[in-house]
């Protein structure tokens, strides 16, 4: 009889020739697609900023302590994400379920200030076609606020219906748990430069 290691290999292992199992080498293959993507939006913005006549300071029109506090709430899950999987690692999965959620609620507590946060713009009549400014913030914001919830749907599937892979093939469910970590961390890292380019300077 097949088993499912046989079919799908290196789903626990480390292969020999990276030094990584699949998803690990898959993961930092889309993180580099990522990178570009951003990458590429920020240096749209700087060439935009330096190209400008006039700019606005973004810390006079931005909430700014909003901001601050939406930083913070996504390093603190960060944190919570690395609990999440070091719970594993020491096979205490109460305490996985409990940080993966603290995780998950983190990120919502993001989405829903942020979401605050642009219905303000919206009632003072702030939108991408307003100015140039705007398009950027409303871009670069959005598309990470889009990043944010796609890692709420991921983690929650691992908080919920894919955590009964923990009983059956507990090794293969801790290294998906760090796969997920390593996109969090990104969509974290982001918004860490996301932050002071676009609210500070």
């Amino acid at each position: 009889m097949t088993t499912q290691a046989e079919i799908i290999p290196y789903t626990a292992e480390i292969r020999s020739d990276t030094g990584l199992f699949n998803a690990k080498l898959g993961i930092w293959l889309f993180l580099a697609s990522e990178v570009m993507l951003f990458g590429a939006l920020f240096s749209t913005y700087i060439l935009l900023r330096v190209s400008a006549v006039e700019w606005p300071q973004g810390s006079s029109i931005l909430n700014v302590p909003i901001g601050t506090f939406n930083t913070l709430v996504l390093i603190t899950s960060s944190v919570t994400m690395v609990m999440s999987w070091a719970s594993l690692k020491m096979k205490n999965f109460s305490k996985y379920k409990l940080y993966m959620g603290l995780t998950i609620l983190l990120a919502l507590t993001f989405l829903v200030v942020k979401a605050f946060e642009y219905g303000a713009k919206f009632e003072h009549h702030y939108f991408p076609k307003t100015s140039t400014f705007f398009a950027i913030y409303f871009t670069l914001t959005g598309l990470h606020g889009l990043h944010v919830f796609g890692g709420v749907v991921l983690n929650s599937y691992f908080w919920g219906p894919g955590s009964k892979m923990w009983q059956t093939h507990p090794e293969r469910f801790v290294n998906r748990i760090e796969v997920a970590g390593l996109y969090w961390h990104f969509v974290d890292l982001v918004w860490i430069f996301l932050f002071p380019v676009i609210y500070l300077l």
